[in-house]
């Protein structure tokens, strides 16, 4: 691949690498094969948070010794428990989220473009992409794609493959999973076909049975039914799904993670008053192993078009119902979509958002929108090497939960 680095920008990064200045708030400051800067601004303590990630944290100022957390342990009449799962980042959490990375998008883009141009109209994610967040020690990519490519319209939902666009999920699936990072293949239609909504549970059911045989043998593939259905009566969308549930495992597939989505976009925020938290918690799997996919957005419509974040607390806000319906419910939820704005009211909120998440112990996953080699200037853009969230967001909002 041709070197994005131009002169100057290689003389940017040479200075940079002899600056002497102090990381600043929340940044890196050692782990494991860690050559920058261990001295942590004044009012911030360089703090181990793993073997790999150490974090300047508030606290005493440190000249580059790295303090070490130590765990919580909670005392009842009944039991002692100690938590392995805390940090600093988040002293109550009581798990690590399984699941934690991003959404690489690309294949979906074009859709006004079926079947379109590979290349011109979307993309698939780029390997090294993949490779530079597994480094990170992300292990989770959600891949979207668009059902009418994969089914073209001449045969619809009950046709054939469309071989050259399943070869390239594939193609992408196996060097995920090969890194033993697992694989979620996700339909971006928003429960539409063609532009008509799927209502037809049967249909719906094989259609997931036939994808599922082309998975069913690779345990690191996870099933997200349909990205964001909306517009869409909830009882409606659960059959959808729930007959997704048992044509996926009716194919063989029998220990992949399932992925289970609502209507109203799936919102956290919306959950219990949009119908969903009155259909969902009938979801019925022979294998125990699905989880409610819910996404949320910190700008004040929940759209995740503002890089404007409503304050610093309104991710844990947001997610807060949603939480207590999965705790009532006993399910395990997964935040398949986050995202803010590179600034610190945005910064705060998500790391809100997270940290409710890992002290709830009911959350399994959480992934960032989006990374993507199309993204150019969006401000969400995670794409390494450069693209806007990587420089704040990634170090401050996310590798402190994983």
């Amino acid at each position: 691949m041709k070197s994005i680095f131009s002169p100057l920008a290689s003389i940017v990064v040479a200075a940079l690498a002899v600056r002497t200045l102090a990381t600043g708030p929340y940044g890196q400051c050692g782990g494991s094969g860690f050559s920058g800067d261990k001295n942590c601004d004044a009012g911030y303590a360089c703090t181990v948070v793993n073997e790999w990630y150490h974090q300047c944290l508030p606290g005493a100022a440190t000249t580059g010794t790295p303090t070490t957390t130590t765990t919580s342990t909670t005392t009842t009449t009944a039991t002692t428990t100690t938590s392995s799962a805390g940090s600093s980042a988040c002293p109550g959490a009581v798990a690590k989220f399984k699941y934690f990375g991003v959404n690489q998008s690309g294949a979906e883009f074009g859709d006004a473009y079926i079947p379109g141009t590979l290349g011109k109209d979307y993309t698939w994610p780029s390997p090294s992409s993949v490779d530079y967040f597994v480094n990170q020690g992300f292990n989770t990519f959600r891949i979207a794609f668009k059902l009418e490519r994969l089914s073209p319209l001449a045969g619809g939902l009950a046709g054939a493959f469309d071989q050259t666009y399943l070869q390239g999920l594939r193609t992408i699936v196996e060097y995920i999973t090969r890194k033993g990072a697992f694989a979620v293949v996700e339909p971006h239609n928003y429960m539409r076909y063609n532009g008509n909504v799927i209502t037809d549970t049967t249909a719906f059911g094989n259609w997931w049975t036939k994808l599922a045989n082309e998975f069913k043998s690779n345990n690191n593939v996870i099933f997200d039914i349909m990205n964001e259905p909306n517009g869409m009566d909830a009882q409606v969308v659960f059959n959808l799904n729930q007959a997704a549930v048992n044509g996926i495992r009716a194919a063989g597939a029998t220990t992949q993670l399932i992925l289970v989505e609502g209507t109203s976009w799936t919102g956290a925020w919306t959950w219990t008053s949009s119908g969903n938290s009155n259909a969902f918690g009938a979801i019925r799997d022979p294998n125990n192993n699905v989880a409610i996919e819910m996404h949320q957005y910190l700008d004040s419509d929940g759209s995740g078009t503002s890089a404007t974040c409503v304050s610093g607390t309104i991710g844990s806000e947001r997610l807060q119902a949603a939480t207590n319906w999965l705790k009532q419910n006993n399910l395990k939820g997964f935040l398949g979509e986050i995202g803010a704005g590179s600034n610190p009211t945005c910064i705060s909120a998500v790391k809100g958002a997270l940290c409710s998440m890992q002290t709830s112990g009911v959350w399994i996953g959480a992934l960032w929108w989006a990374a993507g080699p199309w993204w150019g200037d969006y401000f969400q853009s995670i794409e390494p090497p450069n693209g806007a969230a990587i420089s704040q967001i990634l170090p401050q909002a996310l590798k402190p939960f994983m």
